[in-house]
């Protein structure tokens, strides 16, 4: 039984590194470019406001009229330099070009980088391949084969719009808007509309694209990338370090990051929303309505590596900020999905609730885990006891077992002898009210809870960058020092010791490994998975030492009543 306990435990462990290449599901085939074309968006009472000022619509067509081009008498629309425009709020500070209408920085203010300066979102390879987030896509073959140097020269990017607006700093609960028009004077006109709010990471967005007075989709994007993780930071963390693209579509999550591309699985469509995030942040955008499309690209160019871009549909709000639980819950959409709380996800979400609710009274997230961890040791004190009691009973009738094994000693080769052998064991068992799996059935149910505080500390933002004491100084990450995973490994072996055995001294010897094996797993685990880990040993050890008080004095009772009898 302990043997396939430990076998059961070590198999755990590597489900936390398996999992995902098993639950994530592939991408919906691409549906055909003409019945995409043919679904038109519907209105959604869950999107955000539209901008106060629309621009002008063409006349209505008459019904079953087909669409007519407009001649090419459009006035340009533009400006003869570039300008830069700041919208600076109290989470974020924005840069914004009028060449291209793009976005060339986004630092936030509450999550800094390692030097503990501000984040910055828009990553470097933007400026490298002249490509920023919220240029346009034109998917045009020509275009495509250009790659990113296509994409920067592009006329909808390289322009210079006119500006509507100016740089501002929103306190919260105040608005302001930026408006980049630009039109060739031949047959292209464009208008980028963003609303923003102090206060919020999420804003409006409006994209108009017309050509030969027609409108046509406006495919957005954003990358190369996003952010700029140091190696240091990939090095340290348990995260991929790297992006990739995360899609909600007919309420199913598509994931691929930028290791694992595949072009067959990199189309989206009736997209509920699309982002491109990593670990901790995300640029994510919202449709109208599901009824647009995302595509993951990698976009390949003989001078420059490989890049990874999101192309996102009409877009009518944008959330470029940190991946924190219960801001994107508000968000609604089902936006917290984007949160990787992954496999048994539901334990996660609620030991999230549990230590932020914690967090409030004890305001350092490494006491907090303490905290959470004692309350999750008394909730399954009465399992814990249970499996004690029943490896302590398991023990005792030990020397039964051995003279029954002893018995039957062609059980392993005679089935007959097998049958017998299991059946007076049972009735051992029985008589003496064991339950074989009672020792290993209450451990293993606690592995789920192992697995959702894995998943939790991996994924949780708030404990990035977040110290407990001394030389803990971000929990997020491995403890470079290894006192913490060194320390869960004594205080395992010592919990082992004092837990009551039913293995015989060469099984007891190989249970001996279970300390060792796991000291080697959490090496590389986050200081906060540790830390729980920890704890919930040197509690173990106590409840442990408590228990075996208990069961010792129940026993001194028993014999005594057996001798007065």
């Amino acid at each position: 039984m302990e043997k396939r306990l430990l076998t059961a435990i070590v198999l755990s462990f590597l489900l936390l590194f398996a999992y995902q290449a098993i639950f994530v599901k592939k991408a919906p085939a691409p549906i055909n470019p003409v019945e995409q074309a043919a679904v038109q968006p519907q209105p959604s009472t869950a999107a955000a406001p539209a901008p106060e000022n629309k621009p002008v619509s063409p006349p209505p067509q008459a019904a079953g009229a087909k669409p007519q081009a407009q001649p090419s008498n459009i006035p340009p629309i533009g400006s003869e330099r570039e300008e830069a425009l700041t919208v600076t709020t109290t989470l974020y500070q924005s840069v914004w070009s009028n060449k291209g209408g793009v976005l060339t920085s986004w630092k936030l203010k509450k999550h800094l980088e390692e030097n503990k300066s501000d984040l910055e979102l828009v990553p470097v390879a933007a400026k490298d391949a002249l490509v920023f987030p919220f240029a346009l896509y034109d998917d045009n073959p020509e275009a495509v084969k250009a790659g990113l140097a296509g994409i920067a020269a592009n006329a909808a990017n390289a322009a210079y719009y006119k500006v509507s607006g100016a740089s501002c700093t929103l306190k919260d609960g105040e608005k302001a808007e930026l408006r980049f028009t630009f039109a060739d004077g031949k047959d292209l006109e464009i208008e980028k509309v963003f609303t923003f709010y102090g206060g919020r990471y999420d804003f409006d967005i409006a994209v108009h694209v017309r050509k030969k007075g027609q409108p046509v989709p406006a495919r957005v994007l954003w990358g190369p990338g996003i952010r700029n993780p140091s190696q240091k930071e990939i090095s340290q963390s348990l995260a991929s370090g790297g992006g990739g693209v995360t899609v909600l579509a007919a309420n199913n999550i598509y994931r691929m990051d930028e290791r694992r591309y595949k072009p067959e699985q990199s189309t989206f469509n009736f997209v509920n929303w699309a982002a491109y995030d990593d670990n901790y942040f995300a640029a994510l955008f919202l449709p109208s309505a599901a009824t647009g499309s995302a595509v993951f690209l990698k976009v390949d160019t003989a001078s420059k590596p490989s890049a990874f871009l999101l192309a996102a549909t009409d877009p009518a709000r944008v959330f470029l900020g940190p991946k924190e639980f219960g801001t994107l819950a508000d968000l609604g959409h089902d936006a917290k999905k984007l949160v990787r709380f992954g496999f048994l996800g539901f334990i996660a979400e609620f030991l999230f609730y549990a230590i932020r609710f914690i967090h409030g009274f004890v305001p350092n997230w490494g006491f907090a885990i303490i905290v959470l961890t004692f309350f999750i040791k008394i909730l399954f004190f009465p399992l814990t006891y249970s499996s004690t009691k029943s490896m302590a009973k398991m023990a005792e009738l030990q020397p039964k077992v051995k003279a029954l094994r002893a018995k039957y000693k062609k059980s392993k080769t005679d089935i007959a002898q097998r049958r017998e052998m299991n059946e007076e064991m049972m009735k051992l068992y029985k008589e003496h009210g064991v339950n074989p799996a009672g020792g290993c059935l209450p451990m293993l149910i606690q592995i789920p809870i192992f697995i959702g505080f894995f998943n939790l500390l991996r994924n949780a933002i708030e404990l990035r960058h977040s110290p407990w004491i001394f030389w803990i100084k971000d929990l997020s990450v491995k403890d470079p020092t290894y006192i913490l995973p060194l320390l869960m490994g004594g205080t395992q072996f010592i919990s082992q010791k004092m837990t009551p055995s039913a293995a015989d001294p060469s099984q007891a010897k190989m249970m001996l490994i279970m300390p060792v094996v796991m000291t080697i797993f959490f090496l590389q685990f986050q200081s906060g998975l540790v830390l729980y880990w920890l704890t919930s040993n040197v509690l173990q050890i106590g409840q442990q030492y408590i228990m075996n008080r208990m069961m010792k004095a129940k026993k001194v009772e028993s014999h005594g009543k057996r001798r007065k009898n």
